[in-house]
């Protein structure tokens, strides 16, 4: 239900521009909203989890989060609009720390890999939320309607689930900051989720504007869509790649497949071939994160939950340049130029993961 109701969010954008007549630089700035309301949630979300079992933020988070995908719908102003959306991604943020902590503490019960398959999950949630964006598109569903709907239906299953969610999972140890010279183990897969999330997040943000005016399609929830179905297909299989190949391997293929993608989507602008190069950049991105995950709640020197929330720090400041910076170099230059950035943070993958996994590797050496 979080990805069904962040792509119903996502997937609007497009509508939300046309209503308030925005530019390509007035969204990039509305959308600053976003990662000022996550970074608003994160210190919170850090504190929540080291002072309450995760299952408590969980629910609560996401209860909200579903009222607050409500107000976008009913706003009227931009002022409205921006404290909105402010609330929809600090709510976002205590959810996504809380319900990743509770992945990290059941990873430790199995011996194979399912972080990924969460993730998975979630991406699947952003597919259905996107089919049925277009299908209230198709229709003529107002936005009122539309995030009515949405957010009824995440509150009531919301409260279903909560009776299933994992209880004592609250760590003793490493909930605290250590204000000193920065962990290179945390140093570089902050940055790893940094370029990720510049590039993930400006997909989210960006696709449907791509396709409406650069590709030029009435429904321009497609790129969005096959980007999700790609990306929730990858995070499924993820975790049996990554045992096959290793996680360094991954991340390696995770960079040409970005890389690919964006520059077909680029350099030739139609429709089947930006369909495909959004695939490819969904294939790409989605082993980033859960993987990212993963190693952070292997640190010796935080818990899981406040090396997530470390870690969620360097995405949300990703977040807070990628969207913004691709309105700026739209408005600047054009849209498909400004795609240029999502290549470049893929290429940017590569060194730091090397770097990190070397890093690692002489931790481990240095103890054995």
């Amino acid at each position: 239900m979080s990805g069904f109701s962040f792509s119903t969010w996502a997937s609007r954008i497009p509508t939300i521009k046309a209503a308030f007549n925005f530019n390509e630089a007035e969204l990039g700035t509305i959308l600053f909203a976003l990662p000022i309301g996550s970074l608003m949630g994160l210190p919170i979300s850090g504190w929540l989890v080291s002072k309450f079992n995760s299952r408590i933020p969980l629910a609560v988070g996401y209860g909200l989060n579903t009222i607050s995908l409500t107000l976008i719908g009913f706003a009227t102003n931009t002022v409205s609009l921006v404290a909105a959306v402010i609330l929809f991604a600090f709510t976002t943020r205590i959810f996504n720390i809380s319900v990743n902590t509770q992945a990290i503490t059941l990873q430790k019960q199995y011996d194979r890999k399912i972080i990924g398959s969460f993730h998975g999950f979630w991406s699947t949630g952003g597919i259905a939320g996107i089919a049925f964006s277009t299908f209230m598109l198709a229709l003529n569903i107002s936005l009122q309607t539309h995030f009515i709907i949405v957010g009824a239906v995440a509150l009531i299953i919301t409260c279903y689930a909560f009776q299933f969610l994992l209880k004592g999972d609250r760590s003793e140890k490493g909930n605290k900051i250590v204000l000193s010279k920065p962990d290179p183990y945390i140093l570089y897969l902050g940055l790893v989720v940094f370029f990720s999330a510049i590039c993930e997040g400006g997909m989210f943000d960006w696709s449907g504007i791509y396709f409406q005016e650069v590709i030029k399609v009435k429904i321009f929830t497609y790129g969005y869509l096959i980007f999700m179905t790609f990306m929730a297909l990858s995070r499924f299989i993820s975790d049996l790649l990554i045992e096959k190949i290793g996680m360094p391997s991954s991340y390696i293929m995770s960079a040409i497949f970005i890389v690919s993608g964006i520059s077909m989507a680029i350099i030739f602008p139609y429709f089947w071939t930006a369909m495909i190069g959004f695939s490819l950049v969904g294939f790409g991105t989605a082993a980033v994160v859960p993987m990212s995950y993963a190693l952070a709640g292997a640190s010796k020197k935080y818990s899981p939950g406040m090396a997530i929330s470390i870690i969620a720090t360097y995405a949300i400041t990703g977040m807070l340049l990628g969207p913004p910076l691709i309105g700026y170099l739209a408005h600047a230059f054009n849209l498909r130029v400004s795609f240029v950035v999502f290549g470049i943070c893929g290429l940017m993958l590569v060194p730091i993961t090397q770097l990190f996994f070397r890093y690692r590797d002489s931790i481990e050496r240095s103890i054995s």
